[in-house]
């Protein structure tokens, strides 16, 4: 078993931390909100600290999962931040969703350190982080990669290294490219159906066995139809997401059209009032539209 630090405690990385204390692991929190950490403290057992720096102290493992790029950068380089407090041949691993840009800028900073840096983002909802099987798609040194990976099978179905430092960001980025693409498809048939006069469960009952089927239309097909939207992946981290494919394609010469649309359906769905939704509320802009 290690020693591991882990920041970052919101819906995602609350149960990831919860999943290495379960398998074994001594394991020490930090959250800028104080009193989830406590929470999670009472749960789970481990300790908490008061500053990033401190929380890494020792640990071979330092495992962060906060909100954008600003954030990676404050709580590893910052006042207190992570990469002061690492010791030398420590891994980093970083499963927020950010730039690839931070995430070699970071990696170079790590390196000077001695310390090893592996990023990897993560599919699989809330449900598949409390439930341990999320999708980690990485980037870094094999080795670092391979030290690392044993550990993150605490809460994963898959673990799979892509390529260098930069590779977990870039590969997340076409999960967000495909989702996107793929709930408006769905909202647009589901919306169809009920402009149709269809029973839409009726509906996805018969076309989810074909080719259409998927796990958005699996799991969310249901609340779609009913309007519930108070679960899953916020339509403001989609955007914040979608932001970096865009971004991101402008500077390889990739064309992502159909992202550029949705992400101006997601903004419609914004200035709705719901930037909280679950991304699966694009039906919800089709239906005021109608």
């Amino acid at each position: 078993m290690a020693q591991v630090a882990f920041l970052g405690l919101g819906v995602m990385g609350y149960p990831m931390a919860g999943h290495l204390k379960a398998a074994g692991h001594e394991v020490t929190i930090y959250n800028r909100t104080t009193s989830k950490a406590d929470a999670w403290v009472a749960e789970h057992g481990g300790s908490c600290a008061e500053t990033p720096s401190a929380a890494v102290k020792g640990a071979e493992f330092v495992f962060t999962c906060v909100g954008n790029d600003d954030d990676l950068r404050e709580i590893s380089t910052g006042a207190d931040g992570v990469f002061g407090g690492m010791s030398e041949g420590a891994i980093f691993v970083d499963h927020t969703t950010v730039s690839a840009m931070v995430t070699r800028e970071l990696a170079g900073i790590a390196a000077e350190k001695g310390i090893g840096y592996v990023d990897a983002p993560i599919s699989g909802g809330q449900a598949g982080a409390e439930g341990g099987r999320l999708s980690v798609m990485c980037g870094g040194d094999a080795a670092h990669y391979d030290r690392a990976e044993p550990i993150m099978t605490a809460y994963s179905k898959i673990c799979r290294r892509i390529g260098e430092v930069g590779a977990g960001q870039t590969t997340k980025m076409c999960n967000q490219i495909a989702i996107a693409g793929l709930v408006q498809g769905l909202s647009e048939a589901l919306h169809f159906a009920e402009k149709s006069g269809l029973d839409g469960r009726a509906v996805v009952e018969v076309i989810s066995q074909g080719a259409a089927g998927s796990w958005q239309m699996e799991n969310r097909y249901e609340t779609m139809l009913d309007g519930e939207f108070d679960h899953g992946f916020a339509i403001d981290w989609m955007r914040k997401d979608l932001n970096i494919c865009l971004t991101t394609g402008d500077e390889i010469g990739a064309s992502l059209p159909v992202t550029a649309l949705v992400d101006q359906f997601y903004k419609d769905v914004q200035n709705m009032g719901g930037g909280r939704w679950d991304t699966s509320a694009l039906i919800a802009r089709l239906r005021k539209l109608a």
